[in-house]
């Protein structure tokens, strides 16, 4: 059951999304495999989108 999506149309979305985040973390992610990255980079870009999930929330909680 991993790497399923519970909405199959949020595929591209995530995938835009981790390509943000791994931007930002400076790591280059390339479309495909990705097999070769360290833990260390797949970590901080997985980190990176949930600081930013984390904020998402956080300003949708004030602005109600």
């Amino acid at each position: 059951m991993a790497n399923k999506n519970i909405v199959p149309e949020a595929k591209e979305a995530m995938n835009k999304f981790k390509m943000e985040a791994a931007s930002e973390v400076g790591v280059n992610l390339k479309q495909g495999y990705n097999g070769d990255l360290t833990a260390k980079q797949a970590g901080s870009i997985g980190g990176q989108m949930v600081k930013k999930m984390i904020e998402d929330a956080e300003n949708s909680m004030k602005n109600k």
